[in-house]
């Protein structure tokens, strides 16, 4: 029995104790965890704070792009009037995100205006009294804020498969992500829609250990996803019934009974189906509690499985808005690929698109990162889970009406990061090193194009420089330079007539851009700078054709507006 220690004699108290050989390495060890986790933390930390400067800096720099009038127009009615009457065709909740950040502006529409949703955006930007900028940027910080957000997601699953090297792995090349920065800082709802279904898909991976936690929050990802945009909907049956194979592992080996088992695998689909339209109902009253609405007039009727809509258990207006998207779908669309204009949609749009705009480090590490979800047997029971959503998403935009952009497909920037997560589990110190190459090589590429993230293609098309020369539309000119255009216009070219033919919802005299319009009057009458958007150039009628034959090009702005001279 040890003494007191009163009863210690001074010769004893001097003495240190001897060292637990046993106890010395594990505090060590624990110290050098320690520093692991800090280190770690910094580095997730500085990737997501360099994607906060860029979105940032993105934001405040570009003017409304062709969407994003209408949903901030939208999300005004929705905190002045609480209606529903605009933007149908899309659900409520990515507006109320939007709304969220209009809050703190004191901008209102009077109740009696009657106008259609794209003259509601032009009346709250520009003529509502209020800095059109600065409510852009009060529109598109929650949705900034939302991404990064999602780039912890895309950190703890790749964590969850992969360690914490693994982690930083997967949110280097989602915050390098040129794509992901360009509509991630636009008040526009295909990132949100895509980081909702990542986040379902992440949850339901975790319900194979504890599905009781997991799968209702995965129920709320997934009617948030649809809440926001109707382009998820093909995900819903592969999120069930990944629920399903969840269940079913965690049952597995429980000596839990064939019927049992059933039961709770119908539980768990069930579930998760019904908190998720619990969630796109609670969109829809938050916006209106007692959800007054009315058909819009002429609304596309439905037959064969598309009329299988008007049975969901959704509120009206959703299952009105899914007619509007089934309308859009069937009109013809024109659209342009690689300098062909044609009219009508290419299945290989999407795919030559990706190829053209994703990084080349990125492009080799999705494909190493699919063939090792494949191959590693660690990795093969999350193979389901990133590799089946994506596919059937990209197959779903693949047969879309309308090739307008990679928005459409925004969501493999965030699925595949995680897949290529995987690479760090090769015991290969080569693999590790060519991995560690290629992501320097994906960081090295988006930060050259700083601050044009929008038009970015990738070294091997020519960089942003070029991406007018094989796509259009959100892949490269959005109606995001007018601002830009307004001080190159004011710097460079002071006092010249200026002849504009604008892609985009901007109103150039709100910029401080007087300019007639060259499609109006006879060429023989167009003398000065003739300024085009880039997308008109690429779908140019045969008489802006005429006019640019006998233009010179002089400059360009953003890599979306390009400046000719006519004598």
């Amino acid at each position: 029995m040890s003494p007191p220690t009163s009863q210690l004699s001074s010769s004893d108290a001097a003495t240190p104790a001897e060292p637990d050989p046993a106890k010395a390495p594990a505090g060590r060890f624990e110290r050098l965890r320690r520093h692991r986790r800090w280190a770690f933390a910094l580095v997730g930390f500085a990737l997501l704070a360099q994607m906060a400067f860029a979105m940032v800096t993105t934001a405040v720099e570009q003017t409304p792009t062709i969407d994003e009038p209408v949903y901030v127009g939208t999300a005004v009615v929705y905190l002045d009037q609480h209606s529903l009457r605009y933007n149908p065709e899309h659900p409520p909740l990515g507006k109320l995100i939007i709304a969220s950040g209009l809050a703190f502006a004191d901008v209102h529409i009077d109740p009696a205006f009657a106008g259609d949703e794209t003259q509601l955006g032009r009346r709250v930007l520009y003529e509502s009294g209020g800095d059109p900028g600065h409510l852009m940027l009060l529109a598109r910080l929650p949705m900034i804020v939302l991404t990064l957000l999602f780039g912890l997601v895309v950190f703890a699953f790749a964590r969850d498969l992969a360690g914490p090297v693994g982690g930083l792995m997967a949110l280097a090349l989602y915050a390098f992500s040129p794509d992901v920065i360009a509509y991630g800082s636009l008040a526009t709802l295909d990132v949100p829609m895509a980081g909702f279904l990542l986040t379902s898909a992440w949850l339901v991976w975790r319900a194979r250990l504890r599905p009781a936690r997991y799968l209702p929050l995965a129920g709320l990802a997934l009617g948030a996803a649809i809440a926001t945009k109707m382009s998820a909907l093909p995900a819903v049956p592969v999120v069930l019934l990944l629920a399903a194979l969840s269940v079913w592992h965690f049952r597995r080996g429980s000596g839990a009974g064939a019927k049992r088992t059933a039961l709770e695998l119908v539980a768990a689909v069930v579930g998760v189906g019904l908190i998720a339209v619990a969630v796109v109902w609670a969109a829809y009253l938050a916006v209106d509690p007692r959800l007054r609405w009315q058909a819009p007039p002429g609304l596309p009727t439905l037959h064969g499985l598309r009329a299988l809509a008007d049975w969901l258990p959704v509120p009206a207006p959703y299952r009105d808005g899914m007619h509007l998207q089934f309308g859009f779908e069937d009109q013809v669309w024109s659209g342009f690929l690689f300098g062909r204009l044609y009219f009508g949609s290419l299945w290989y749009y999407l795919p030559a698109a990706i190829l053209v705009k994703t990084p080349l480090g990125t492009l080799a590490l999705w494909l190493a990162g699919i063939v090792a979800l494949l191959a590693i047997p660690r990795l093969r029971p999350a193979a389901p889970y990133l590799l089946v959503p994506s596919a059937v998403l990209l197959a779903a935009a693949m047969t879309g009406s309308r090739d307008f952009g990679v928005r459409y497909t925004v969501f493999l920037p965030m699925f595949l990061a995680v897949a290529a997560a995987g690479l760090v589990l090769l015991r290969r110190r080569w693999a590790h090193l060519t991995a560690a190459a290629l992501v320097v090589f994906t960081a090295v590429s988006s930060l050259l194009t700083f601050p044009y993230y929008l038009p970015y293609s990738n070294e091997a098309f020519g960089g942003p420089a070029r991406t007018h020369l094989r796509l259009h539309d959100s892949n490269v000119d959005w109606g995001q330079d007018l601002g830009r255009l307004a001080g190159r216009l004011h710097t460079t070219y002071p006092g010249e007539h200026v002849w504009l033919v604008y892609k985009g919802s901007g109103v150039p005299a709100s910029y401080g851009i007087e300019a007639a319009d060259p499609l109006r009057v006879p060429p023989d009458q167009v003398h000065g700078l003739l300024v085009v958007s880039d997308s008109s150039v690429a779908k140019a009628d045969a008489h802006l054709k005429s006019l640019l034959d006998t233009s010179t090009t002089i400059d360009e702005v953003g890599h979306s507006i390009t400046i000719f001279r006519r004598p």
